[in-house]
C-alpha cells in the first residue's frame, strides 16, 4: 500500500509519542472529510470504483465460513436461534466498519495498524500488528485446507477411492503444487486493489455454491438427520458466534480496501460496505439454512463433503470453491504481511527505503507462504482452526472499533459536555466489553471442543500410509 516518507519516518519517533497526539488537533468534521484517492493509493490511477470495492469486501468476507456455517446452525440449536444471533451481531459488524473508516480518515490511514496508531498510539499499532498477523496466518492455513478438501472430493469421484495412492493425486502434493502456481505470484503485490478482478470472479463462485445448496434441498433425495428447533443448552448459542464472526470478518482488510477507493469518503464507503454485507447475509443465511435443513444433524463441518461429487453440478462447485479460495488467500496474506512488516520496521529498521521495503515484502511473503503450506499439510480439518480464529475475529469486530470510538470521542469532547458524546462513550464501552467477553467465551469453548473426545476428526476419503512430511520422505525414498 502506501509507502510515503511521512509514514515511514513516523515509526522512528513513535516511542516518544503521546498516544493522543496524532488526533488531538483534528476538528470534528475531519471524521468524514473527502480524502483524495491519490494520497491513499498513490500508484493507482483513478482508484477502485464503488462496484469494485463491493467485490473486494465480499471476496474478503465470503469463504471458509460458508462451508462451516450449516454445522454451526446445528450446534447452536437450529435455524431460528442462529439467525437471531446473526442479526444481533450484524448491527455491531456494520457499525464497526463505519467507525474504522471514520477513524482512518483522520490521518489518512491505509491499514488497520495505522488506524489503531491514530486511536491508541505506537503500542496500539504494535499490538494490532501482532493480532492481525496471527489471525491472517491462521486464516491462510484454513484456505489451504479447503483447497485440499475440494481436491480430495473431486479425485475420489473422478479417479476412485484409492486416488491418494497415486502421488500426483495426493492432496499433500496437489495442494502445495497448485498453490505455488496460482497463489504465490499474487502474494508479492504492493497494493490490494490488484485483486479486484479475481474478487469479482470469487463472488460469482460463491453465488453458484449457494444456488447448488438450494437446488439440492429442493430436488435432492437426501434424508436429513434430526433437526433442532432450540439449543440443548443455553451455552450452545455461543457455538455459532465464532463462525459468524469469522464469516463476516472483513475488518482486517477493510482499511486497505477503503484506502484505494476512487471516492474515499464515508458516503461512498457506506454504499459499498452495506451492499457487500447484504450480499454476505443473503449467501450465508441461504447456504446455512438450506444446507442444515437438507442434512440435519448429519451435516459435515464442510457441507460440500455431504454431496455426491459424481454429479457434474457438485463437481463444478468443488472445483470453483477451490479456485475462489486461491483468490482469497492473497488478500489475507497482504494484511498479515503488512502487520508483520510493521513489527519488523519498528524494531529492526531505522531508515526505510524503497529497496528495503521491497526486500522485506518479498521475504515475508515467501516465508509466510511456505509456513502456511507446511502447517496446512499437518492440520486435519477447518473446524479446529475456525473455532480459534472466530475468537480473534471478535477483537476486530468489537474491541478495535470500540477503542477507536472511545478515543476519538474523548479527544473531541474530553469533558463529555454533550448528550451525544456521553451516548457515544457508552456505545464504545459496550463494544469493548462485549468484545472481550465474546473473545474469552468463544476461545475457551473452542479449545474445549477441539480437545473433547467427542470431536474426533472425520476419517479421510482415502487413507495412506504416510501423510504430511512422511509423504515426501517416502516420495523421495528418504529413510
Amino acid at each position: 500500500m502506501r509507502q510515503n516518507s511521512a509514514h515511514s519516518s513516523r515509526s522512528g519517533a513513535d516511542d516518544n509519542e503521546d498516544p493522543n497526539e496524532s488526533i488531538s488537533e483534528k476538528p470534528d468534521d475531519d471524521q468524514t472529510v473527502l480524502v483524495p484517492a491519490s494520497t491513499s493509493c498513490p500508484d493507482t490511477e483513478g482508484g477502485t470504483s464503488t462496484l469494485g470495492t463491493i467485490f473486494l469486501i465480499v471476496n474478503a468476507a465470503l469463504g471458509a465460513g460458508l462451508l462451516n456455517l450449516p454445522k454451526a446452525f446445528d450446534q447452536a440449536g437450529g435455524v431460528v436461534t442462529a439467525v437471531l444471533v446473526q442479526a444481533m451481531l450484524l448491527v455491531f459488524i456494520m457499525l464497526a466498519l463505519l467507525i474504522l473508516a471514520q477513524t482512518a480518515n483522520i490521518d489518512n490511514s491505509a491499514t488497520l495498524q495505522e488506524v489503531m496508531h491514530t486511536a491508541a498510539g505506537v503500542w496500539g499499532r504494535r499490538a494490532t500488528s501482532v493480532i492481525v498477523t496471527v489471525y491472517c496466518f491462521g486464516s491462510c492455513i484454513t484456505f489451504l485446507i479447503i483447497i485440499g478438501d475440494q481436491f480430495d472430493r473431486a479425485f475420489a469421484s473422478l479417479v476412485g477411492n484409492e486416488y491418494c495412492h497415486t502421488w500426483y493425486y495426493n492432496r499433500d502434493f496437489v495442494m502445495p503444487a497448485s498453490s505455488f502456481l496460482l497463489i504465490l505470484p499474487l502474494c508479492y503485490t504492493k497494493k490490494i486493489d490488484f485483486l479486484k478482478y479475481a474478487s469479482a470472479f470469487g463472488v460469482f463462485i460463491i453465488i453458484y455454491v449457494v444456488a447448488l445448496i438450494f437446488v439440492e434441498y429442493a430436488t435432492g433425495d437426501h434424508v436429513p438427520g434430526p433437526i433442532k428447533t432450540k439449543p440443548d443448552d443455553w451455552v450452545d448459542v455461543f457455538s455459532v458466534i465464532p463462525v459468524i464472526c469469522f464469516g463476516y470478518q472483513c475488518h482486517v482488510s477493510i482499511i486497505p480496501i477503503y484506502s484505494c477507493m476512487k471516492h474515499r469518503n464515508i458516503k461512498h464507503f457506506s454504499v459499498a460496505s452495506t451492499s457487500a454485507i447484504a450480499i454476505c447475509v443473503f449467501t450465508y443465511t441461504g447456504a446455512a439454512t438450506f444446507g442444515y435443513l437438507t442434512f440435519g444433524s448429519t451435516v459435515s463441518d464442510d457441507i460440500l463433503t455431504n454431496y455426491n461429487a459424481k454429479k457434474p453440478s457438485v463437481m463444478i462447485a468443488l472445483v470453483a470453491m477451490g479456485l475462489k479460495t486461491y483468490a482469497t488467500y492473497p488478500i489475507l496474506l497482504f494484511c498479515g504481511r503488512e502487520g508483520l512488516s510493521s513489527i519488523v520496521k519498528d524494531f529492526f529498521v531505522k531508515d526505510d527505503t524503497i529497496s528495503k521495503e521491497k526486500t522485506r515484502r518479498y521475504t515475508i511473503a515467501t516465508i509466510w507462504f511456505v509456513a502456511t503450506i507446511l502447517l496446512a499439510i499437518e492440520i486435519p480439518n477447518i473446524g479446529a482452526v475456525i473455532h480459534v480464529l472466530g475468537s480473534f475475529a471478535a477483537i476486530f469486530i468489537f474491541v478495535f472499533p470500540g477503542v477507536c470510538l472511545l478515543q476519538t470521542t474523548l479527544t473531541r469532547d474530553f469533558k463529555l459536555s454533550t448528550t451525544k458524546s456521553r451516548l457515544t462513550i457508552i456505545l464504545a464501552l459496550i463494544f469493548v466489553v462485549l468484545g472481550f467477553f465474546l473473545f474469552g467465551v468463544v476461545l475457551t469453548q473452542g479449545i474445549l471442543t477441539d480437545i473433547s473426545p467427542a470431536s474426533k476428526e472425520s476419517p479421510p476419503l482415502c487413507e495412506t500410509e504416510a501423510r504430511g512430511f512422511k509423504f515426501y520422505l517416502n516420495l523421495f525414498n528418504v529413510t
